[in-house]
Parts: C-alpha cells; sequence; structure tokens
C-alpha cells in the first residue's frame, strides 16, 4: 500500500517541488504578503525587518558550511571510508539497503545532527556502488533519520534549557536533560521512530521497472595518484608529521573539552571535532584538501540561501507574525491537547524558520505561559516544539541541501518519499506527545 501512496507523492513532487533556491524565494514572498496583510505592516516596514535581518544568521551559515565540509572530509578519510565499505558489504539487496541506510541515518543524527546528515548521504553513495537500488529512495532514506535529531544529544531547544542563564530561566528555571531528552515519553518517541520508519522506507521500495538507478562508476572517487616529490614545498604537503603535529594537539584539547571540563556539544565543538579528526584520518595535508576541494563543490546552496531565511526570519519575528500564527493554533488547546498543538505550529513555523535555536526564542514566549495557565508539564511542551521544528524538515528541503549536494540529486527527487514519511510519522510523534 505504501508503494502506491509514494507514486503520485514522487510524481507530484517531482513535478511541482521547484529548486530550494526558488522555494525561499516563495517562502520570503508569502512573509511579506502575511506581515503585510495578517499585522498590518506596511511595506516599508516589512522591507527594512527583511533588510535589517538578512546577514543576521552569517555565523550560522559559515558553522553549517562548515559541517558540510568537515564532515564530508571526515568521513571520506581513508579509515571512515573503509568502515562505510564494511558496513555497506552487509547490504546484500536493495530492501537490506535502505533498512541499512535508514538505521546509520538515525543513529548518527540522534547523536549529532550534522553529523547524521553527512554520514547518511555518504552511507547512501556508498551502499549504491554494491548494490543495485533505487537512488531517489536511497538518498531519502539517509535524509529520513534526520527528524529525530532535536529528541537526540545534539536537541538545541532542551540544551538551551539545560543550560544556566537561558534566556527563559527566570520563568522555568534550568530543566535538565533527565526531563527532555532522556525522558521516558522522548526516549518512547525515539524507539518508536527507530522501528517505523525504516520498515515505511522499505515498504516504499519501487519495483524494478519503475526504480531510478545509477552508475556506480559516477559515484567512484578519482583513482589517488602517486606524486613524485622534487620539491621541498610538495614534502611539506605530502608530510605526515606536519599534519599530526597539529591534528593531534587539537585531538588533546577535545578530549580536554569533554573529559577534564566537562564540555558540552555545540556546533563550534561539532566542527572543531570533525576537521582535527580528519586532519589525523587523512594523515597528509595533500590528501585533507582533495577531499576539501570535492566537499566545498556542494556548499553554494547553503551560501545563497541562509540569507534568505534570516531575512524571513526577521519578517516572522518583528512583525509579530510568528507569535500570531503560534497563538493562533494554541488557543483551543486544552491541558491534554496543547502539546500536540505545540507541535504543529512549531512544524508550521519551522517551514519559514529552519533553525531549532531560532525557533524557541519565537515560540517560547507564547508557549510557556499557555502551559503555566493549563498546568501542562513544561518539558513536554519545549519537547512539542522540538519535535515540530525537526518534523518539517521533511517537507522543507533547506536542511536537505547537504545531503543532496554530496549525493548529486535535486529536491524534487527525494521529497516525494519524504512526504510520505511526514504523514507517518506525524501521526507517531502526535500520539507519543499526547500519550505516552
Amino acid at each position: 500500500m505504501l508503494r502506491m501512496l509514494s507514486r503520485p507523492a514522487v510524481k507530484l513532487v517531482e513535478r511541482y517541488l521547484p529548486d530550494p533556491f526558488i522555494f525561499v524565494l516563495l517562502l520570503t514572498i508569502i512573509a511579506a504578503a502575511a506581515a503585510i496583510g495578517v499585522e498590518r505592516q506596511t511595506p516599508l516596514a516589512v522591507m527594512r525587518y527583511w533588510g535589517d535581518g538578512f546577514w543576521n544568521l552569517l555565523t550560522f551559515s559559515m558553522q553549517m558550511l562548515l559541517i558540510l565540509v568537515t564532515g564530508f572530509m571526515l568521513a571520506s578519510s581513508p579509515p571512515v571510508k573503509r568502515l562505510l565499505q564494511r558496513l555497506a558489504g552487509l547490504a546484500r539487496n536493495a530492501g537490506h539497503a535502505i533498512l541499512l541506510v535508514t538505521l546509520v541515518s538515525l543513529l548518527a543524527s540522534w547523536i549529532n545532527w550534522g553529523f547524521g546528515l553527512v554520514v547518511g548521504a555518504l552511507f547512501a553513495k556508498e551502499l549504491a556502488r554494491l548494490v543495485r537500488v533505487d537512488y531517489r529512495l536511497l538518498v531519502a532514506s539517509a535524509y529520513s533519520g534526520f527528524v529525530v535529531w532535536h529528541g537526540g544529544l545534539a536537541g538545541s531547544i532542551p540544551l538551551t534549557i539545560a543550560t544556566e542563564g537561558h534566556f527563559t530561566a527566570e520563568q522555568i528555571g534550568v530543566i535538565g536533560t533527565g526531563s527532555t531528552i532522556f525522558a521516558f515519553f522522548n526516549l518512547a518517541l525515539v524507539v518508536c521512530l527507530f522501528v517505523a520508519i525504516p520498515l515505511v522506507n522499505r515498504a516504499m521500495l519501487p519495483d524494478d521497472k519503475e526504480s531510478v538507478y545509477v552508475d556506480p562508476k559516477l559515484l567512484d572517487d578519482a583513482p589517488a595518484t602517486r606524486v613524485r616529490l622534487t620539491r621541498p614545498a610538495e614534502r611539506l604537503e605530502n608530510s605526515v608529521t606536519l599534519a599530526w603535529l597539529v591534528g593531534i594537539p587539537g585531538v588533546i584539547f577535545l578530549l580536554d573539552h569533554f573529559v577534564l571540563r566537562d564540555g558540552g556539544l555545540n556546533l563550534n565543538i561539532v566542527n572543531f571535532m570533525f576537521l582535527f579528526l580528519a586532519i589525523v584520518l587523512h594523515r597528509t595535508p595533500r590528501s585533507l584538501l582533495e577531499s576539501l576541494n570535492e566537499a566545498i563543490k556542494g556548499g553554494a546552496g547553503i551560501v545563497i540561501q541562509f540569507p534568505f531565511y534570516a531575512g524571513i526570519m526577521a519578517i516572522m519575528v518583528q512583525s509579530g507574525l510568528a507569535e500570531s500564527m503560534s497563538e493562533g493554533l494554541i488557543a483551543f488547546a486544552t491541558e491534554t491537547s496543547l502539546p500536540f498543538w505545540s507541535f504543529i505550529s512549531a512544524g508550521i513555523v519551522n517551514l519559514f524558520v529552519p533553525s531549532g535555536g531560532g525557533q524557541w526564542a519565537v515560540q517560547a514566549p507564547v508557549m510557556l505561559p499557555a502551559a503555566e495557565a493549563l498546568g501542562v508539564d513544561i518539558p513536554r511542551v519545549a519537547m512539542a516544539v522540538a519535535w515540530g521544528d525537526a518534523w518539517t524538515n521533511l517537507l522543507q528541503p533547506f536542511w536537505a541541501l547537504p545531503v543532496l549536494a554530496i549525493a548529486g540529486l535535486k529536491a524534487k527527487d527525494i521529497m516525494g518519499y519524504c512526504l510520505i514519511q511526514l504523514i507517518i510519522t506525524g501521526v507517531i510523534i502526535s500520539i507519543g506527545l499526547t500519550w505516552f
């Protein structure tokens, strides 16, 4: 049945879903029109919100670009590639490949969202080299695991409210991860999704006539060429000693950060970890730079689209539109249904504000008073917003950019399958937030 349902979804998306850059242009127009029509803002005011906020995500943009680049360099290092090849060798047929790539992506995304995006995409390519499987569904399966990230170890909302001095600390205090990430309802949701998502992806596997395959030769890396070292500069570029003199201290810094200083994960630490592990595992600067040249090709979408999303976020926040949307959706919520409506409202806002931390800043002032007034468990409401933020990423192509860049596909190639997952995971998460 899921295979039958996925056919029209795939065809619909292939026909009507534009390139992600066109998508962000349309969202810009919609957000501006809504701010003018609903919030009664003047066109000049909306234009100023947009222009003033256009560069507000430059730091985050660079962090995202580095997630793609450093993650690619780490995953393309010889030891990691050998590990991925061994894992790929476990798949004996197309069904096995779909299940395996989904599980690896789910686990990696639960650990860290950036790691999950990059590892899932690279593992999908490795599987496609060995197994004849529909490449669109394979890459969609790799991306579908991303839906669990905000319920995992690097979830920005639960980590924010667990941090001393966060912006709502005076209102709700500091809420430890034992009440959010490691709460029973959240772990139960994660387990259910770890079972359901791989099975749904497997059930959507098209038959041979409808499958789209990729030539494994197109996925092969360029063969390494031995360089005759004749110049001092070439010896430096191929020096293991030089790489390790810098790389090993970086790894020691990470051990100090996590073990001696009990530091946590954030985007900067993740990028630092990816980069210095890549330096050590590539062994020579030349090998690392060759990997960098390959990785950077996929960063164009991130570079051009993040400023537009920053502008959209500014319109949504400063015009009051995001707050009005959230208030409208929870206006008729009850003690039982508030987590559900928080989830739905977060999913809708995420289409325009695809940033977990930024979204919590927008929605917390609305959700927290509602939770207090209705006597609803605040950690559950916070996690409902977190899950809503992650959920509609299955429809919003923004976060798929690193995956698509690595895989060499377009958003329309995978989003039809993701649309089916959006519906099914939405039902599961809604039930879990309400009844678990």
